[in-house]
C-alpha cells in the first residue's frame, strides 16, 4: 500500500473511531470509558494529527483528523484537559505552518461555539491554557489570519464566561499594546478594540497582589515563547543530529565487525596450524612406532642411539649456527665502527696537513703593472731597464718599429678591451639601479592615499622635479670622484674615459619619462 492511501485510510478510521465514540452507549462501563478509553482515543488522533503535521501533502487529512478530535471535545468536554496537556498536542503547537496553527484556534473556536456549556464545565486551568495558547499565537505569529482567529476566540471565551476569563486576561500584562502596536490595519480592527477595551476597563481595579502575578505570568508568556521557540528549532535539528548520530554508530559498529572478524579468522588461522603441527608429528610418531615395531628386537637398542645421536647433532647444528652469526654481527658492527672512525681521524688530518701547507706556500706576486706600491720613480727606472734590454738585445726576427708598432696596437686592444669591461659593468650597475629606482617609485605609487585624502605636502612629493635633478646631480658628482681617483694606466685615453666616466646619459634618458618622487635613491 503506498504511503498517501495509508494516511487517507487511518484518518478514515480516525473518524469512524470518533463517531463510533461520540454515538457509543457505554452502560455499565461507563467510568472505564471516560477515564481510559477516551483518553487513549485522543492520544491516538493527535499523534496522527502530529505525524501528518510534517507533510505538506496531506493539509486536509490534517484537517479531517482535527475535525474529529473537535467533535469528540463537544460531545465530551472533559477531555478538554487532557488534550491542552497532551505532549503530541504540544509538538503541534510548536509547528511553524501558518495552516496548522490556524487550525488548532479554528478548532476551538467551533467547540465553544457549538456548545454554549462548554466553557462551564472547563476548569479555571483549562481556561488558562486555551488563554494561553491564544495569546502565544498572537505574540508568536505575525500572519493575519491566525492573529484574527485568536482575537476571536478570545472575545468568545470572555463574551461566554466574563466572570471567569476577564480576571485571567488581566495576567497578561502588555497584551493591550502588544494588540495596538502589532494586530491594527490588519482587517480586524474592531475585534481588536473590542478586546482591548475589555483588557483595560478592569484594569484600575487590580491591586498590588494582582499587578505583580501578571507580570509572573507576562514573563511565563515569554519563556513560553521563547523555549516554544528553542524547542522548534532543536527539533527541525533533530532529525540531522539522528542521522548523523546513526551514521558514526553504524560506522563504529561496522568497524568493530570487521575487527572481531579478522580476530576470528586469525584465531582460526593459528588454531589450524596448531592442530596441522599436532596431526604431522602424531602421523610422525606413528610411522616411527610402526618402523620400530619391524625392526628386530635386537636392533631396536641400537636404532634408538642412532635417533638421539642425529637429533644431538641437528641440535648441536642449530647452536653453533646461531652462535656463530651471532659472533659474526658483532666483529662486523665493531669492524665498522673501527672503520667510520679511521675515516674521520684521516679526514682530519689530511686537512690539518693541507692548511700546514697552504700556510707554508708563499703568495703568487701579481705581474699587474698597476700594483700597490709601485710609486713614479719606481716605474721611470723600470722603463729604463726595459729600453736597455731592448737595446742591447734586439730581436731578430722582428725590428724595433714593428715592435713598437705592435706594442701601440696591443695597448689600443688592451685599452679597448678594458673599457668594453669597464662599460659592461657599469651599464649592468646602471640597469639594476634603474629598476631597484622603478620597483620603489611603483611600490609608492601603489601605497599612495587616494585623491580624496591627499594633502599638498604630499602632492608636492610627487609632482616636484627636484628628485630627477639631484639624482643627475648626484650621478655627476660620483663620476668626476671616481675619475680623480682611477689609476694611471686608466687614464691614457682622456677623451674616451672621459665620455665613460661622465654622468649617466643614458639614465637620465630613461628616467625622462619615468614618474620620480621626491625619495633619495641611491646607485
Amino acid at each position: 500500500m503506498q504511503r498517501g492511501n495509508y494516511s487517507a485510510a487511518m484518518v478514515t478510521l480516525a473518524q469512524l473511531t470518533s463517531s463510533c465514540c461520540v454515538g457509543a452507549d457505554p452502560g455499565k462501563h461507563s467510568e472505564a470509558f471516560h477515564r481510559l478509553f477516551l483518553p487513549s482515543v485522543i492520544d491516538a488522533l493527535l499523534s496522527l494529527a502530529a505525524r501528518l503535521m510534517r507533510r505538506a501533502e496531506t493539509v486536509s487529512l490534517f484537517r479531517k483528523v482535527f475535525d474529529s478530535v473537535g467533535w469528540l471535545l463537544r460531545s465530551f468536554t472533559g477531555l478538554t484537559a487532557h488534550v491542552l496537556s497532551s505532549v503530541h498536542y504540544e509538538h503541534i503547537q510548536m509547528s511553524d505552518d501558518v495552516t496548522v496553527s490556524l487550525l488548532c484556534v479554528q478548532m476551538w473556536i467551533q467547540t465553544c461555539t457549538a456548545s454554549s456549556a462548554f466553557l462551564s464545565g472547563l476548569s479555571d486551568d483549562s481556561v488558562l491554557l486555551l488563554l494561553n495558547e491564544a495569546v502565544g499565537q498572537l505574540a508568536v505569529s505575525d500572519d493575519s489570519s491566525v492573529g484574527g482567529a485568536s482575537v476571536r476566540l478570545i472575545l468568545l471565551l470572555a463574551n461566554q464566561e466574563e466572570a471567569r476569563v476577564q480576571p485571567l486576561l488581566l495576567r497578561f500584562k502588555g497584551l493591550d499594546s502588544l494588540l495596538d502596536k502589532d494586530w491594527r490595519g490588519r482587517g480586524f480592527n474592531q475585534e481588536v478594540d473590542q478586546l482591548i477595551a475589555l483588557i483595560q476597563s478592569d484594569k484600575h481595579t487590580k491591586s498590588h497582589s494582582q499587578a505583580r502575578t501578571e507580570r509572573v505570568r507576562a514573563a511565563c508568556v515569554i519563556q513560553a515563547a521563547w523555549r516554544s521557540y528553542q524547542t522548534r528549532r532543536r527539533v527541525k535539528s533533530l532529525n540531522r543530529a539522528v542521522s548523523a548520530l546513526q551514521r558514526k554508530y553504524r560506522a563504529r559498529r561496522k568497524q568493530q565487525q570487521q575487527q572481531n572478524e579478522a580476530r576470528q579468522w586469525e584465531e582460526e588461522l593459528k588454531y589450524q596450524v596448531c592442530l596441522r603441527r599436532q596431526q604431522g608429528r602424531r602421523k610422525f610418531h606413528q610411522k616411527q612406532r610402526q618402523l620400530m615395531q619391524q625392526l628386530p628386537p635386537d636392533q631396536v637398542q641400537s636404532y634408538l642411539l642412532e635417533c638421539e645421536r642425529r637429533a644431538a647433532v641437528v641440535i648441536q647444528s642449530f647452536w653453533r649456527g646461531f652462535r656463530e652469526r651471532r659472533s659474526y654481527e658483532h666483529t662486523h658492527r665493531h669492524t665498522l665502527t673501527q672503520r667510520r672512525a679511521a675515516r674521520i681521524l684521516q679526514r682530519a688530518v689530511r686537512r690539518f696537513l693541507q692548511k700546514r701547507r697552504s700556510a707554508k706556500v708563499p703568495p703568487p706576486t701579481s705581474l699587474w703593472i698597476g700594483r700597490k706600491g709601485l710609486t713614479d720613480s719606481r716605474r721611470t727606472e723600470l722603463k729604463t731597464q726595459v729600453d736597455e734590454y731592448i737595446s742591447l738585445h734586439p730581436s731578430s726576427r722582428v725590428s724595433v718599429s714593428q715592435c713598437v708598432c705592435l706594442h701601440e696596437e696591443v695597448q689600443m686592444l688592451l685599452q679597448s678591451e678594458l673599457r668594453r669591461g669597464n662599460q659592461l659593468t657599469r651599464e649592468e650597475q646602471r640597469m639594476d639601479a634603474l629598476l631597484a629606482h622603478t620597483h620603489t617609485q611603483v611600490d609608492l605609487l601603489r601605497e599612495a592615499p587616494p585623491l580624496c585624502d591627499i594633502t599638498d605636502s604630499v602632492a608636492d612629493s610627487f609632482l616636484s622635479p627636484s628628485g630627477p635633478v639631484a639624482a643627475r646631480a648626484r650621478d655627476s658628482h660620483n663620476a668626476t670622484l671616481q675619475a680623480s681617483r682611477l689609476p694611471w694606466w686608466k687614464t691614457l685615453a682622456q677623451d674616451t674615459s672621459a665620455h665613460m666616466l661622465i654622468g649617466p646619459a643614458h639614465l637620465e634618458e630613461g628616467l625622462s619619462g619615468l614618474f620620480i618622487g621626491g625619495d633619495r635613491v641611491t646607485f
